[in-house]
Protein backbone atom coordinates (compact mmCIF):
# COMPACT_ATOMS: atom_id res chain seq x y z
CA UNK A 1 0.00 0.00 0.00
CA UNK A 2 1.16 3.67 -1.02
CA UNK A 3 1.68 5.66 2.11
CA UNK A 4 0.04 8.94 2.34
CA UNK A 5 1.61 11.97 0.56
CA UNK A 6 2.19 14.87 3.01
CA UNK A 7 3.08 18.64 2.10
CA UNK A 8 3.16 20.29 5.30
CA UNK A 9 4.37 24.19 4.56
CA UNK A 10 5.22 26.08 7.88
CA UNK A 11 8.87 28.62 8.41
CA UNK A 12 9.61 26.50 11.14
CA UNK A 13 9.52 23.10 9.90
CA UNK A 14 12.51 22.14 11.79
CA UNK A 15 10.71 22.53 15.19
CA UNK A 16 8.16 19.87 13.48
CA UNK A 17 10.65 17.34 13.26
CA UNK A 18 9.16 14.54 15.81
CA UNK A 19 5.46 15.24 14.49
CA UNK A 20 6.68 13.78 10.88
CA UNK A 21 8.81 11.35 12.30
CA UNK A 22 5.83 10.43 14.62
CA UNK A 23 3.40 10.41 11.21
CA UNK A 24 6.39 8.53 8.94
CA UNK A 25 6.06 5.28 11.63
CA UNK A 26 2.20 5.69 10.75
CA UNK A 27 3.03 4.96 7.17
CA UNK A 28 2.67 8.62 5.93
CA UNK A 29 5.32 10.05 3.71
CA UNK A 30 6.06 13.98 4.35
CA UNK A 31 7.19 16.60 2.44
CA UNK A 32 8.37 19.28 4.51
CA UNK A 33 8.56 23.07 3.07
CA UNK A 34 9.49 26.49 4.64
CA UNK A 35 7.40 29.08 2.17
CA UNK A 36 4.52 29.44 0.45
CA UNK A 37 6.35 30.12 -2.92
CA UNK A 38 8.13 26.67 -2.57
CA UNK A 39 4.44 25.20 -2.02
CA UNK A 40 3.45 26.47 -5.10
CA UNK A 41 6.02 25.01 -7.18
CA UNK A 42 5.93 21.46 -5.08
CA UNK A 43 1.94 21.06 -6.03
CA UNK A 44 2.71 21.43 -9.58
CA UNK A 45 4.98 18.98 -9.58
CA UNK A 46 3.79 16.41 -7.48
CA UNK A 47 0.39 14.72 -6.27
CA UNK A 48 -0.02 15.32 -2.66
CA UNK A 49 -3.27 13.72 -0.73
CA UNK A 50 -3.29 16.55 1.90
CA UNK A 51 -1.48 19.92 2.62
CA UNK A 52 -0.79 21.03 6.20
CA UNK A 53 -0.14 24.97 5.76
CA UNK A 54 1.12 27.66 8.63
CA UNK A 55 -1.13 30.73 8.35
CA UNK A 56 1.61 33.10 9.65
CA UNK A 57 4.66 33.08 7.13
CA UNK A 58 6.85 35.64 6.01
CA UNK A 59 6.73 36.39 2.24
CA UNK A 60 3.34 34.80 0.77
CA UNK A 61 1.41 34.37 3.90
CA UNK A 62 -0.76 31.05 4.96
CA UNK A 63 -3.88 32.47 3.37
CA UNK A 64 -2.47 33.95 0.29
CA UNK A 65 -0.72 30.58 -0.22
CA UNK A 66 -4.00 29.02 0.27
CA UNK A 67 -5.77 31.33 -2.48
CA UNK A 68 -3.15 30.16 -4.70
CA UNK A 69 -3.06 26.52 -4.63
CA UNK A 70 -7.44 26.95 -5.11
CA UNK A 71 -6.84 28.12 -8.06
CA UNK A 72 -4.03 25.35 -9.10
CA UNK A 73 -5.84 22.30 -7.49
CA UNK A 74 -9.64 22.15 -5.68
CA UNK A 75 -9.76 18.60 -4.91
CA UNK A 76 -6.82 17.99 -1.88
CA UNK A 77 -7.89 18.90 1.54
CA UNK A 78 -5.98 21.82 3.09
CA UNK A 79 -5.32 21.61 6.96
CA UNK A 80 -4.51 25.36 8.08
CA UNK A 81 -2.19 25.25 11.23
CA UNK A 82 -1.89 28.81 13.27
CA UNK A 83 -0.94 30.28 16.07
CA UNK A 84 -3.81 32.87 15.80
CA UNK A 85 -7.30 32.72 17.28
CA UNK A 86 -8.61 35.70 16.11
CA UNK A 87 -11.80 35.44 14.10
CA UNK A 88 -11.44 37.03 11.25
CA UNK A 89 -9.05 34.57 10.55
CA UNK A 90 -10.37 31.46 11.15
CA UNK A 91 -13.48 33.08 9.36
CA UNK A 92 -11.84 33.65 6.34
CA UNK A 93 -9.62 30.43 6.34
CA UNK A 94 -13.04 28.76 6.53
CA UNK A 95 -14.09 30.89 3.82
CA UNK A 96 -11.49 29.63 1.65
CA UNK A 97 -12.74 26.21 1.77
CA UNK A 98 -10.06 24.55 3.97
CA UNK A 99 -10.55 21.37 5.04
CA UNK A 100 -9.61 21.72 8.82
CA UNK A 101 -8.28 24.71 11.22
CA UNK A 102 -5.86 23.61 13.66
CA UNK A 103 -4.75 25.89 16.48
CA UNK A 104 -0.77 25.91 17.77
CA UNK A 105 0.68 24.41 19.63
CA UNK A 106 -0.38 21.06 17.77
CA UNK A 107 0.54 17.15 19.30
CA UNK A 108 0.79 14.52 16.76
CA UNK A 109 -2.23 12.83 18.28
CA UNK A 110 -4.48 16.28 16.69
CA UNK A 111 -2.99 15.41 13.59
CA UNK A 112 -3.11 12.13 13.32
CA UNK A 113 -7.04 12.99 14.23
CA UNK A 114 -7.26 15.69 11.49
CA UNK A 115 -5.84 13.41 8.89
CA UNK A 116 -8.27 10.40 10.02
CA UNK A 117 -11.33 12.71 9.45
CA UNK A 118 -10.05 13.83 6.06
CA UNK A 119 -8.82 10.98 4.75
CA UNK A 120 -10.48 7.93 5.86
CA UNK A 121 -13.50 9.94 6.94
CA UNK A 122 -15.88 7.83 4.37
CA UNK A 123 -13.97 4.80 5.30
CA UNK A 124 -14.54 4.80 9.33
CA UNK A 125 -18.33 6.09 8.97
CA UNK A 126 -18.96 3.49 6.49
CA UNK A 127 -17.12 1.00 8.70
CA UNK A 128 -19.15 1.85 11.94
CA UNK A 129 -21.93 2.72 9.84
CA UNK A 130 -22.17 -0.88 8.86
CA UNK A 131 -21.48 -2.37 12.61
CA UNK A 132 -24.50 0.26 14.00
CA UNK A 133 -27.17 -1.20 11.49
CA UNK A 134 -25.98 -5.15 11.80
CA UNK A 135 -26.51 -4.46 15.69
CA UNK A 136 -29.87 -2.53 14.75
CA UNK A 137 -31.07 -5.21 12.65
CA UNK A 138 -31.43 -7.74 15.27
CA UNK A 139 -33.67 -4.96 17.13
CA UNK A 140 -35.86 -3.85 15.31
CA UNK A 141 -36.31 -7.71 13.86
CA UNK A 142 -37.38 -8.38 17.49
CA UNK A 143 -39.40 -5.27 17.41
CA UNK A 144 -41.18 -6.47 14.29
CA UNK A 145 -42.47 -9.92 16.20
CA UNK A 146 -44.49 -7.74 18.70
CA UNK A 147 -45.30 -4.60 17.16
CA UNK A 148 -49.08 -4.45 18.22
CA UNK A 149 -49.80 -0.55 18.01
CA UNK A 150 -49.57 2.13 15.93
CA UNK A 151 -46.99 3.95 17.35
CA UNK A 152 -44.33 1.17 17.57
CA UNK A 153 -44.97 0.93 13.90
CA UNK A 154 -44.52 5.01 13.56
CA UNK A 155 -41.63 4.02 15.46
CA UNK A 156 -40.48 0.91 13.43
CA UNK A 157 -40.58 2.83 9.75
CA UNK A 158 -38.91 5.88 10.82
CA UNK A 159 -36.24 3.79 12.20
CA UNK A 160 -36.50 1.82 9.27
CA UNK A 161 -36.39 5.09 6.99
CA UNK A 162 -33.27 6.38 9.43
CA UNK A 163 -30.82 3.53 7.97
CA UNK A 164 -31.85 3.50 4.78
CA UNK A 165 -30.36 7.15 4.44
CA UNK A 166 -27.96 6.23 6.52
CA UNK A 167 -26.64 3.30 4.14
CA UNK A 168 -26.79 4.92 0.86
CA UNK A 169 -23.92 6.83 1.49
CA UNK A 170 -21.76 3.87 1.92
CA UNK A 171 -20.83 0.85 -0.50
CA UNK A 172 -22.13 -1.92 0.88
CA UNK A 173 -24.53 -3.65 -1.50
CA UNK A 174 -24.91 -6.44 0.32
CA UNK A 175 -26.48 -4.28 4.03
CA UNK A 176 -28.65 -2.61 1.77
CA UNK A 177 -30.07 -5.65 0.50
CA UNK A 178 -31.12 -6.56 3.98
CA UNK A 179 -32.14 -3.54 4.71
CA UNK A 180 -34.65 -4.03 1.76
CA UNK A 181 -35.86 -7.18 3.05
CA UNK A 182 -36.53 -5.90 6.05
CA UNK A 183 -38.58 -3.37 4.82
CA UNK A 184 -40.67 -6.09 2.49
CA UNK A 185 -41.18 -7.91 5.68
CA UNK A 186 -42.23 -4.95 7.97
CA UNK A 187 -44.99 -4.46 5.01
CA UNK A 188 -46.00 -7.31 4.96
CA UNK A 189 -47.11 -7.84 8.90
CA UNK A 190 -47.92 -3.73 9.07
CA UNK A 191 -50.71 -4.76 5.73
CA UNK A 192 -51.95 -7.36 8.40
CA UNK A 193 -52.21 -4.70 11.28
CA UNK A 194 -53.98 -2.39 8.91
CA UNK A 195 -56.04 -5.30 7.64
CA UNK A 196 -56.93 -6.45 11.51
CA UNK A 197 -57.14 -2.53 12.94
CA UNK A 198 -58.28 -0.01 9.91
CA UNK A 199 -61.80 0.14 10.38
CA UNK A 200 -61.80 0.54 14.29
CA UNK A 201 -59.82 3.46 14.40
CA UNK A 202 -62.64 5.55 13.10
CA UNK A 203 -64.65 4.46 16.09
CA UNK A 204 -61.81 4.07 19.12
CA UNK A 205 -60.18 6.67 21.04
CA UNK A 206 -57.10 5.36 21.09
CA UNK A 207 -56.50 5.62 17.65
CA UNK A 208 -53.58 7.76 14.97
CA UNK A 209 -54.55 11.06 13.79
CA UNK A 210 -55.94 10.52 10.32
CA UNK A 211 -56.09 12.67 7.31
CA UNK A 212 -59.97 13.90 8.30
CA UNK A 213 -58.17 15.18 11.64
CA UNK A 214 -55.07 16.31 10.84
CA UNK A 215 -56.17 20.45 10.44
CA UNK A 216 -58.37 20.06 13.36
CA UNK A 217 -56.37 18.30 15.59
CA UNK A 218 -52.66 19.36 14.45
CA UNK A 219 -52.79 22.61 12.36
CA UNK A 220 -55.17 24.70 13.66
CA UNK A 221 -54.06 24.90 17.30
CA UNK A 222 -50.65 26.42 15.98
CA UNK A 223 -52.34 28.45 13.39
CA UNK A 224 -54.45 30.09 16.56
CA UNK A 225 -51.33 30.22 18.77
CA UNK A 226 -49.14 32.20 16.03
CA UNK A 227 -49.34 35.78 14.53
CA UNK A 228 -49.08 34.44 11.04
CA UNK A 229 -48.39 30.76 9.90
CA UNK A 230 -47.53 29.58 6.41
CA UNK A 231 -48.59 26.01 5.48
CA UNK A 232 -47.03 23.91 2.80
CA UNK A 233 -48.55 20.63 1.73
CA UNK A 234 -46.35 18.76 -1.02
CA UNK A 235 -48.82 16.22 -2.61
CA UNK A 236 -47.05 12.65 -1.98
CA UNK A 237 -44.20 13.14 0.07
CA UNK A 238 -42.69 10.08 2.10
CA UNK A 239 -41.10 9.98 4.87
CA UNK A 240 -37.35 9.87 3.66
CA UNK A 241 -37.88 12.27 1.17
CA UNK A 242 -39.30 14.85 3.69
CA UNK A 243 -35.76 13.81 5.92
CA UNK A 244 -34.15 15.18 2.30
CA UNK A 245 -35.77 18.72 2.37
CA UNK A 246 -35.38 18.89 5.98
CA UNK A 247 -31.19 19.58 5.60
CA UNK A 248 -31.95 22.75 3.50
CA UNK A 249 -35.00 23.54 5.61
CA UNK A 250 -32.66 23.55 8.80
CA UNK A 251 -30.88 26.60 7.75
CA UNK A 252 -34.06 28.90 8.12
CA UNK A 253 -35.99 27.23 10.73
CA UNK A 254 -35.91 25.20 13.64
CA UNK A 255 -38.13 21.84 14.28
CA UNK A 256 -40.65 22.81 17.24
CA UNK A 257 -42.74 19.26 16.92
CA UNK A 258 -42.68 16.17 14.37
CA UNK A 259 -46.38 15.16 14.42
CA UNK A 260 -46.44 12.06 12.03
CA UNK A 261 -50.15 11.01 11.24
CA UNK A 262 -52.14 8.20 8.97
CA UNK A 263 -53.24 8.52 5.62
CA UNK A 264 -56.86 7.01 4.77
CA UNK A 265 -57.69 4.69 2.44
CA UNK A 266 -57.01 5.35 -0.16
CA UNK A 267 -53.86 6.40 0.19
CA UNK A 268 -54.67 8.79 -3.14
CA UNK A 269 -54.93 12.19 -3.64
CA UNK A 270 -58.73 12.21 -4.37
CA UNK A 271 -59.63 10.68 -1.19
CA UNK A 272 -56.47 11.76 1.30
CA UNK A 273 -56.36 15.48 0.37
CA UNK A 274 -60.05 15.97 0.45
CA UNK A 275 -60.40 14.60 3.95
CA UNK A 276 -57.59 16.85 5.15
CA UNK A 277 -58.83 20.20 3.54
CA UNK A 278 -62.43 19.67 4.74
CA UNK A 279 -61.69 17.88 7.94
CA UNK A 280 -64.59 15.06 7.05
CA UNK A 281 -64.16 11.35 5.49
CA UNK A 282 -65.01 10.84 2.07
CA UNK A 283 -68.46 9.46 3.04
CA UNK A 284 -69.34 12.39 4.82
CA UNK A 285 -68.30 14.47 2.17
CA UNK A 286 -70.13 12.75 -0.32
CA UNK A 287 -73.00 13.18 1.90
CA UNK A 288 -72.91 16.81 2.97
CA UNK A 289 -71.26 18.48 0.18
CA UNK A 290 -72.43 16.95 -3.11
CA UNK A 291 -72.42 19.94 -5.09
CA UNK A 292 -68.28 19.41 -5.01
CA UNK A 293 -67.80 16.28 -4.49
CA UNK A 294 -66.80 13.91 -7.14
CA UNK A 295 -67.09 10.23 -6.77
CA UNK A 296 -65.18 7.69 -8.79
CA UNK A 297 -67.34 8.04 -12.05
CA UNK A 298 -68.00 11.28 -12.06
CA UNK A 299 -65.99 13.62 -14.68
CA UNK A 300 -63.78 15.78 -13.50
CA UNK A 301 -61.00 16.98 -11.70
CA UNK A 302 -61.44 15.41 -8.40
CA UNK A 303 -59.32 18.19 -6.63
CA UNK A 304 -60.52 21.35 -7.69
CA UNK A 305 -62.60 22.61 -4.56
CA UNK A 306 -60.22 22.16 -1.64
CA UNK A 307 -60.27 25.73 -1.18
CA UNK A 308 -64.10 25.83 -0.91
CA UNK A 309 -63.64 22.67 1.87
CA UNK A 310 -61.48 24.57 3.83
CA UNK A 311 -63.89 27.69 4.03
CA UNK A 312 -66.66 25.41 5.13
CA UNK A 313 -64.52 23.46 7.64
CA UNK A 314 -63.88 26.75 9.36
CA UNK A 315 -67.17 27.73 9.43
CA UNK A 316 -67.93 24.23 10.50
CA UNK A 317 -65.77 25.33 13.24
CA UNK A 318 -67.06 28.82 13.72
CA UNK A 319 -63.19 30.37 12.66
CA UNK A 320 -63.06 33.52 11.06
CA UNK A 321 -59.46 33.35 9.99
CA UNK A 322 -57.96 35.30 6.86
CA UNK A 323 -56.30 33.09 4.61
CA UNK A 324 -55.20 32.22 0.98
CA UNK A 325 -54.96 29.23 -1.24
CA UNK A 326 -52.60 28.71 -3.91
CA UNK A 327 -51.78 25.30 -5.70
CA UNK A 328 -48.69 24.96 -7.60
CA UNK A 329 -48.77 23.04 -10.73
CA UNK A 330 -46.18 24.36 -13.14
CA UNK A 331 -43.75 27.34 -13.32
CA UNK A 332 -45.88 29.85 -14.09
CA UNK A 333 -48.08 29.42 -11.09
CA UNK A 334 -44.69 29.05 -9.00
CA UNK A 335 -43.19 32.33 -10.24
CA UNK A 336 -46.94 34.09 -9.47
CA UNK A 337 -46.56 33.11 -5.71
CA UNK A 338 -43.46 34.65 -5.38
CA UNK A 339 -43.99 37.98 -6.93
CA UNK A 340 -47.82 37.89 -5.34
CA UNK A 341 -45.65 37.37 -1.84
CA UNK A 342 -46.43 40.81 0.00
CA UNK A 343 -50.72 40.49 -1.01
CA UNK A 344 -50.61 37.30 1.38
CA UNK A 345 -47.96 37.45 3.52
CA UNK A 346 -49.88 39.28 6.11
CA UNK A 347 -52.99 37.02 6.05
CA UNK A 348 -53.35 34.75 9.35
CA UNK A 349 -52.31 31.68 7.43
CA UNK A 350 -51.98 30.57 4.19
CA UNK A 351 -51.76 27.39 2.80
CA UNK A 352 -50.13 26.16 -0.36
CA UNK A 353 -49.92 22.88 -2.49
CA UNK A 354 -47.19 21.94 -4.21
CA UNK A 355 -47.62 18.96 -6.49
CA UNK A 356 -44.22 18.54 -8.12
CA UNK A 357 -43.72 15.30 -6.35
CA UNK A 358 -46.68 13.51 -7.56
CA UNK A 359 -46.35 14.80 -11.22
CA UNK A 360 -42.50 13.11 -10.62
CA UNK A 361 -44.14 9.81 -9.73
CA UNK A 362 -46.63 10.16 -12.32
CA UNK A 363 -43.60 10.99 -15.00
CA UNK A 364 -41.68 8.05 -13.91
CA UNK A 365 -44.44 5.80 -15.18
CA UNK A 366 -44.65 7.74 -18.17
CA UNK A 367 -41.42 9.16 -19.59
CA UNK A 368 -38.21 6.93 -19.70
CA UNK A 369 -35.87 9.90 -19.05
CA UNK A 370 -37.76 10.12 -15.39
CA UNK A 371 -37.96 6.19 -15.20
CA UNK A 372 -33.77 6.40 -16.09
CA UNK A 373 -33.28 9.31 -13.16
CA UNK A 374 -35.56 7.49 -10.82
CA UNK A 375 -34.64 3.79 -10.29
CA UNK A 376 -34.99 3.32 -6.99
CA UNK A 377 -35.65 5.19 -3.97
CA UNK A 378 -32.64 6.91 -3.49
CA UNK A 379 -32.41 8.26 -6.52
CA UNK A 380 -36.26 9.35 -6.33
CA UNK A 381 -34.94 11.30 -3.02
CA UNK A 382 -32.10 13.09 -4.79
CA UNK A 383 -34.39 14.26 -7.62
CA UNK A 384 -36.98 15.22 -5.43
CA UNK A 385 -34.25 17.41 -3.12
CA UNK A 386 -32.87 18.54 -6.33
CA UNK A 387 -36.79 20.38 -7.33
CA UNK A 388 -36.59 21.61 -3.89
CA UNK A 389 -33.13 22.99 -4.05
CA UNK A 390 -34.57 25.37 -7.11
CA UNK A 391 -38.41 25.81 -6.38
CA UNK A 392 -40.32 28.42 -5.58
CA UNK A 393 -41.22 26.38 -2.41
CA UNK A 394 -37.35 26.81 -1.33
CA UNK A 395 -37.73 30.96 -2.27
CA UNK A 396 -41.26 31.60 0.17
CA UNK A 397 -39.53 29.22 3.09
CA UNK A 398 -37.04 32.14 2.66
CA UNK A 399 -39.32 34.71 2.61
CA UNK A 400 -41.53 33.51 5.59
CA UNK A 401 -38.55 32.91 7.86
CA UNK A 402 -37.56 36.85 7.40
CA UNK A 403 -40.92 37.92 8.27
CA UNK A 404 -41.55 35.77 11.23
CA UNK A 405 -43.77 33.40 9.96
CA UNK A 406 -44.50 30.06 11.51
CA UNK A 407 -43.99 27.36 9.06
CA UNK A 408 -45.48 23.96 8.51
CA UNK A 409 -45.27 21.27 6.61
CA UNK A 410 -47.39 18.10 5.59
CA UNK A 411 -48.30 16.10 2.77
CA UNK A 412 -51.60 14.06 1.67
CA UNK A 413 -49.78 10.90 1.39
CA UNK A 414 -47.10 8.97 -0.01
CA UNK A 415 -45.91 6.46 -2.19
CA UNK A 416 -44.56 3.43 -2.76
CA UNK A 417 -41.93 1.38 -5.60
CA UNK A 418 -44.61 -1.11 -7.24
CA UNK A 419 -42.55 -4.20 -8.54
CA UNK A 420 -45.03 -6.98 -8.53
CA UNK A 421 -48.54 -8.05 -10.63
CA UNK A 422 -51.67 -9.16 -8.84
CA UNK A 423 -54.29 -9.83 -11.22
CA UNK A 424 -57.77 -8.61 -10.71
CA UNK A 425 -61.49 -9.25 -12.66
CA UNK A 426 -63.90 -6.89 -12.80
CA UNK A 427 -66.14 -4.34 -15.12
CA UNK A 428 -65.13 -1.25 -17.13
CA UNK A 429 -66.56 0.78 -14.25
CA UNK A 430 -63.82 -0.40 -11.86
CA UNK A 431 -61.55 2.50 -10.64
CA UNK A 432 -58.40 3.23 -13.09
CA UNK A 433 -55.80 3.06 -10.21
CA UNK A 434 -53.13 0.99 -9.64
CA UNK A 435 -53.22 0.32 -5.59
CA UNK A 436 -57.00 0.49 -5.26
CA UNK A 437 -60.00 -0.97 -7.10
CA UNK A 438 -64.03 0.28 -6.04
CA UNK A 439 -66.92 -1.27 -8.05
CA UNK A 440 -69.15 -4.15 -8.16
CA UNK A 441 -68.31 -8.27 -8.90
CA UNK A 442 -64.33 -8.09 -8.36
CA UNK A 443 -62.34 -10.89 -8.22
CA UNK A 444 -58.87 -10.95 -6.96
CA UNK A 445 -56.22 -13.08 -4.95
CA UNK A 446 -57.51 -12.85 -1.13
CA UNK A 447 -53.78 -12.63 0.38
CA UNK A 448 -53.10 -9.92 -1.80
CA UNK A 449 -55.36 -7.53 -0.66
CA UNK A 450 -57.53 -5.58 2.10
CA UNK A 451 -61.16 -5.95 1.01
CA UNK A 452 -63.61 -3.78 2.30
CA UNK A 453 -67.48 -5.24 1.32
CA UNK A 454 -69.12 -2.77 3.16
CA UNK A 455 -67.58 0.51 2.71
CA UNK A 456 -69.59 2.33 4.94
CA UNK A 457 -67.52 0.67 7.80
CA UNK A 458 -64.31 2.60 6.31
CA UNK A 459 -65.99 5.83 5.81
CA UNK A 460 -66.11 5.21 2.09
CA UNK A 461 -68.93 5.91 -0.64
CA UNK A 462 -70.65 3.08 -2.08
CA UNK A 463 -70.95 4.35 -6.15
CA UNK A 464 -73.24 1.43 -6.36
CA UNK A 465 -75.17 -1.16 -4.53
CA UNK A 466 -72.79 -4.01 -3.34
CA UNK A 467 -69.90 -1.73 -4.65
CA UNK A 468 -66.62 -2.88 -2.67
CA UNK A 469 -62.85 -1.57 -1.94
CA UNK A 470 -60.14 -3.32 -2.46
CA UNK A 471 -56.73 -2.40 -1.51
CA UNK A 472 -52.98 -3.62 -2.61
CA UNK A 473 -50.52 -4.80 0.10
CA UNK A 474 -46.74 -3.44 0.64
CA UNK A 475 -45.26 -3.37 -3.18
CA UNK A 476 -48.32 -5.42 -5.59
CA UNK A 477 -50.15 -3.19 -8.26
CA UNK A 478 -53.41 -4.45 -10.12
CA UNK A 479 -53.68 -6.12 -13.78
CA UNK A 480 -56.22 -7.12 -15.58
CA UNK A 481 -56.46 -10.68 -17.03
CA UNK A 482 -56.29 -8.78 -20.72
CA UNK A 483 -52.32 -7.42 -21.80
CA UNK A 484 -50.89 -8.80 -18.40
CA UNK A 485 -47.94 -8.94 -19.39
CA UNK A 486 -47.63 -5.79 -21.41
CA UNK A 487 -49.50 -3.63 -18.61
CA UNK A 488 -46.61 -5.40 -15.55
CA UNK A 489 -43.49 -4.24 -17.83
CA UNK A 490 -45.06 -1.22 -18.15
CA UNK A 491 -45.61 -0.89 -15.06
CA UNK A 492 -43.70 -2.44 -12.65
CA UNK A 493 -40.79 0.03 -10.94
CA UNK A 494 -42.88 2.73 -10.81
CA UNK A 495 -44.09 5.14 -7.92
CA UNK A 496 -48.09 4.78 -7.05
CA UNK A 497 -50.01 5.04 -4.35
CA UNK A 498 -53.50 4.32 -2.97
CA UNK A 499 -52.82 0.90 -1.08
CA UNK A 500 -51.21 0.03 2.28
CA UNK A 501 -47.65 0.33 2.85
CA UNK A 502 -45.61 1.89 5.39
CA UNK A 503 -44.66 4.72 3.17
CA UNK A 504 -48.27 5.36 1.59
CA UNK A 505 -50.09 5.60 4.83
CA UNK A 506 -47.44 6.87 7.53
CA UNK A 507 -46.51 10.61 6.61
CA UNK A 508 -44.87 13.69 8.02
CA UNK A 509 -46.58 16.76 9.50
CA UNK A 510 -43.42 18.74 11.00
CA UNK A 511 -43.92 22.44 12.63
CA UNK A 512 -40.89 24.97 12.15
CA UNK A 513 -40.15 27.95 14.27
CA UNK A 514 -38.51 30.97 12.18
CA UNK A 515 -34.39 31.12 13.21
Amino acid sequence: MNPIQILWVDDEIHLLKPHILFLEKKNYKVTPCTNGADALDFVKEHNFDVIFLDENMPGLSGLETLSEINNSISNVPIIMITKSEEEFIMEEAIGSKIADYLIKPVNPNQILLSLKKNLDHNRLVSERTSINYQQEFRKISMDLASVNSYEEWIAIYKKLVHWELELEHIDDAGLLSILESQKQEANQIFFKFIKNNYSDWFYDDDAPILSHQLFKDIILPEIETSEKTMVIVVDNLRYDQYYALEKTIANYYKKQEEKPFFSILPTATHYARNAIFSGLTPLEMATKHKDIWLGENDEGGKNMHEEEFLKRQLKHLRKDLPFSYHKISNTKAGKDLIQNYNSYKNNKFNIVVFNFVDMLSHAKTDTKVIKELTSDDKAYRALTDSWFQNSPMLELIKKAQKDNIKLIITTDHGTVNCSKPTQVIGTKAIASNLRYKTGRSLTFQDKDVYAEHDPKQIFLPQEHMNSSFIFAKDNLFFVYPNNQNHYTKYYKDTYQHGGISLEEMIIPCVIFNPK
